[in-house]
């Protein structure tokens, strides 16, 4: 065992105490938090709107402080990114974590500052590695190398001295030279903002390498893997990489590929898989128990303040919101956060379950809104809307009913979506209503298009006219006829696709 891999583990140990402590009084960690926030947001323009001085404790944040979307924020944001000061938060603001699923724009800028990547981020990453280490004290991952696949970085659309991209790009390029010691391929090769030409070098580099441990979302990891075994020849990719130990995910569901890493990407026992919750607003959750997949250890000492909103009352400026004390067991809440990078009582968008109290583990439960994430594309409704509308345009078409949901990943093909439609009038071509719907998700959904460059994770959407009347009978048989029902328009499941289908079929 090298020197590097047991003085690395020495280190991450050490963290594991603090560790603990959170987990036993998360209260009183989340309480200190709160009370760091609120002295920091006095002293910016939004503090001193919003009264801050004034704020002693929980229940007067509340009071004064409205729950906010992205639409509510972005008026404050845009002037952060025009170069303003102590808007949102005291320090100065380089960068912005871009991301879609915004209902007002293409994408989304959340801004990422000095804080919010030392004490999240950073300090996520070095949590993420003590915990996997305590859960596997013989690891050798720190022997090779760490595969991680970043996005790209573009210079700010408003201010000089800026620059925006996906949140792994901002925090690649800003990491430690130990950390980029330890990674690959360099900062160079991994922030290229051409995918084809980034995955191509990507896989130039790293088969020659010993690759120990990879970091990034699954549907991105088999096209790198599938251009490896293209390049060598292999059958899979222990086989270029033998020592190969760690995936780490997230991002997407990984339920839906566990199956075929476990089975065909990495055939091995030897291989382990951790899960971590890592959004553009902040680093949430790791998992600690390699036994528990798809539950994660909330972390509630990196400068993120969380409240939990009942579903039913997730839509209210000022609904009922739970501190960590207060949440219950197999509840579904949508996340609220106030953060280090200047969100106030932010609505993330998506929804948890508690798994276990003391220590707080979760499970992402889905969105606040009907999806399709099963790539990392975040196709929302109001962009399915958006693009049906056209593509009826475009063809005549008119619909009377839809849904859609996803086509994985598999045996060496691209995934995509899948769309049940039942038309009222049929379109003039077939063929132009795909390409219109497809291309209009591309122009409005910047993540769905990325996504769906040369077909390397997306292919085109894929459409199933079933005859009328399908969706009524369907929604009856379930007993979900009458006007509070209506049908789920996007899953991140192939739940409803398979049942409607099942249900065409046998008619």
């Amino acid at each position: 065992m090298t020197l590097l891999n047991t003085s690395l583990k020495w280190l991450l140990q050490r963290r594991l105490p603090r560790i603990e402590a959170m987990k036993k009084d998360p209260g009183a960690v989340q309480q200190r938090v709160f009370s760091q926030l609120i002295q920091a947001g006095a002293r910016t323009q939004w503090g001193r709107q919003h009264h801050y001085k004034s704020i002693k404790t929980v229940a007067d944040f509340q009071r004064q402080v409205p729950v906010s979307n992205y639409e509510d924020l972005f008026p404050y944001i845009e002037r952060v990114m025009m170069g303003e000061a102590k808007v949102l938060w005291p320090s100065p603001v380089r960068w912005f974590a871009k991301s879609s699923g915004t209902t007002n724009a293409r994408s989304k800028f959340i801004p990422v500052t000095p804080e919010s990547l030392d004490e999240g981020h950073f300090k996520g990453g070095k949590d993420m590695m003590a915990l996997y280490v305590a859960n596997r004290p013989d690891s050798r991952t720190f022997e090779g190398k760490g595969l991680s696949i970043g996005g790209s970085l573009q210079a700010s659309p408003y201010a000089v001295n800026s620059a925006a991209g996906d949140v792994s790009a901002v925090v690649m390029k800003n990491l430690p030279s130990w950390a980029q010691f330890i990674r690959t391929p360099s900062v160079d090769v991994a922030l290229m903002e051409e995918w084809e030409s980034k995955l191509d070098r990507m896989a130039e580099i790293t088969k020659d390498q010993n690759v120990t441990s990879m970091l990034g979302a699954p549907t991105w990891g088999l096209v790198l893997i599938d251009k490896i075994l293209a390049q060598t020849g292999k059958q899979n990719i222990l086989e270029v990489w033998p020592n190969f130990e760690l995936l780490v995910h997230g991002a997407v569901n990984f339920q839906p590929y566990r199956d075929l890493f476990r089975q065909q990407v990495f055939p091995s026992n030897s291989v382990h898989y951790q899960e971590v919750y890592n959004a553009s607003e902040g680093f949430f959750a790791i998992q600690d128990d390699m036994g528990r997949p798809g539950e994660m250890l909330l972390m509630l000492d990196y400068g993120i303040f969380y409240e939990f909103v009942p579903l039913a009352e997730s839509n209210q400026p000022y609904p009922k919101a739970l501190t960590i004390e207060e949440v219950e067991l197999d509840t579904n809440y949508a996340i609220v956060v106030s953060t280090n990078g200047g969100l106030w009582r932010y609505r993330v968008g998506d929804t948890v379950r508690f798994t276990s109290l003391y220590p707080h583990r979760l499970k992402v439960s889905g969105r606040t809104k009907h999806f399709i994430n099963a790539f990392g594309e975040e196709v929302i409704v109001e962009n399915a809307e958006i693009a049906i509308t056209r593509a009826c345009e475009a063809t005549g078409a008119v619909i009377s009913d839809y849904t859609a949901g996803p086509v994985y990943m598999g045996n060496g093909k691209s995934g995509g979506h899948e769309w049940i439609i039942e038309f009222a009038k049929e379109p003039v071509s077939m063929g132009r209503f795909e390409q219109v719907l497809d291309q209009t998700l591309r122009e409005i959904n910047s993540d769905y298009d990325a996504k769906r460059y040369n077909d390397y994770v997306l292919r085109p959407p894929r459409i199933h006219a079933v005859p009328r009347g399908t969706f009524y009978a369907w929604m009856k048989q379930r007993g979900k006829l009458g006007g509070q029902h209506k049908v789920p328009r996007l899953a991140n499941t192939r739940e409803y696709l398979d049942d409607i289908l099942g249900k065409v079929l046998e008619r």
